[in-house]
This record gives structure tokens, sequence and C-alpha cells, in this order.
């Protein structure tokens, strides 16, 4: 392969930025008229989807059109669809217990100090997850078998969450489920169906990248840094700290994997 484009490339770093701290600072502005500071969960997938499409754009004439159009497809697909859903179930809700337990610790504005710490962190976040979408939108040579791997691999991860989100929002429109644990289907393979879903679309973005040795390095942090967030930060970690004290979750836990799924253990 030719390599990366590495000026194009690194122009359009500053375009994704961009493009991820508008949606971010959009979002706050809804936030602030709403009141309410759970709708920055609706824009993470919102904003990796603006990444693409910017990135898209900028990296016309640089990057190979069939690499560039499946990465920023996959990426969107996946960015809309968690958007949507995470509308649609916190949809009459008001603020997020996470984010209340988070402005508490604010010493002055509440809002400035979720402007920091969560918005534009986000927006941070967004951009460093997403250079392997932005690197991969800039390698000029053919595609190779590692696209194909990715997208299969990104497949199966958007299906696996997509299905366990589709059985909890089922399990929990059934009435005589109230206050019960989620123990069914893909939930009694894994207590996270969901962040074992994205870390499979990420890794699998990753590997598109990796067509070429140059977009692998670029971007070989990214998949770490999100794996890391659903599991030791605000995903798996922070949500069982909230689920721990509720009836039932200690015997769930001993017989259900923490993350990658495994067959329930037997006798709990």
């Amino acid at each position: 392969m030719n390599g990366l484009s590495w000026a194009a490339f690194t122009a359009g770093l500053g375009w994704a930025a961009l493009a991820a701290f508008a949606v971010m600072l959009t979002t706050f502005a809804v936030a602030l008229r709403k009141g309410v500071h759970r709708v920055v969960d609706v824009a993470w997938g919102l904003a990796f989807t603006a990444v693409a499409v910017v990135s898209f754009a900028a990296s016309a004439g640089h990057g190979d059109p069939v690499r560039r159009t499946v990465v920023t497809a996959l990426t969107a697909a996946w960015g809309l669809r968690l958007a949507v859903h995470i509308a649609r179930r916190g949809r009459g809700h008001g603020e997020d217990p996470r984010y209340d337990e988070l402005l508490s610790r604010a010493r002055g504005s509440r809002n400035l100090y979720a402007l920091r710490t969560v918005y534009l962190l986000q927006g941070a976040l967004v951009w460093l997850v997403s250079l392997p979408v932005q690197a991969a939108q800039y390698l000029p040579g053919p595609v190779g078998p590692a696209v194909w791997a990715g997208a299969g691999l990104w497949l199966f991860g958007l299906a696996f969450e997509a299905v366990g989100d589709a059985q909890l929002a089922r399990f929990k429109a059934d009435p005589a489920n109230q206050g019960r644990i989620m123990d069914q289907g893909l939930w009694s393979w894994t207590r996270h169906p969901n962040y074992f879903g994205d870390f499979c679309v990420w890794w699998g973005l990753y590997l598109i990248a990796c067509d070429d040795p140059a977009g692998a390095a670029v971007s070989a942090l990214s998949p770490l840094v999100m794996s890391a967030l659903l599991v030791f930060g605000s995903g798996k970690r922070l949500l069982e700290r909230r689920m721990s004290g509720r009836p039932g979750w200690a015997e769930y836990a001993a017989r259900t994997s923490g993350f990658v799924p495994l067959p329930p253990r037997r006798g709990h």
C-alpha cells in the first residue's frame, strides 16, 4: 500500500475535532433548555456519526472510496442506532442518577461543571476513540482483507448489542418483571451484552484501519481507550456499583460472566 496521506490526515484531525465538539456544545445548549444533562448520552452516538461524515467529506480524493464508504456507513449505523435507542429509553424520565451524583460535586455552577467534566471531556473522547475511523478514510491503497474482517466483527457486535437491548426492553415492559434482575437470553451469558457489543464494534472499526500499517499505528490507542471505558470507566464498573444493592444481583453476578459471553455457571 502507499501509506497514509499524512498531510490530508493531519488537516482532517482538526475537522473531526470541530465536528465532535460542535455536537457536544449543541447538546449542552439543549440540556440547559430541557434542564437535564442526560441528553448527552444521545449525543455520544451522534458525535461519532458526525466525525465519520465530516472525515468522509474531508478525505475526498485522498483515500480509497470503498474503504471510506464502508467505515463511514458502519460508524453512522452504529451511532444512529445507539442515539435512537437511548433517546427512546430516556423519554419521559428526569435526570440520570449518574449525572446527579457527578454534579453534586460541583463547587459553583453545576452547568459549567457539567460543561467541563461531561461535554468537553466526551467531545475529546469521541475524537480520540474515532481515530481508526478517521485514519481509514485517508488510506489510498486498495481494500484488503482487514476491511472485511473488521466489517464482520462490527456486524457481530452491532447484532449482539441490538439483540441484548431488545431483550431488555421487552423484559422491562412486562409489569411482572418489576424489581427483578434480567437474566434471560444474552443476559444469561454476559451481564453486559450492550457493552460487549460496543467492544466488538470498535475493535472491528480498528481492524479496518489496520488495512495499512500506518493506519493501525496512529489509531492503536483508540480501541484500548474504548475498552477501558466500557469495562473500567462509565460502563460496566459504574453500572454494577449502582446495581449491587438490588435483590438477586449477587446471585446473578455469581453465575453470569462479567463481560465476555460464557455459558452460565452451574450451582449458583
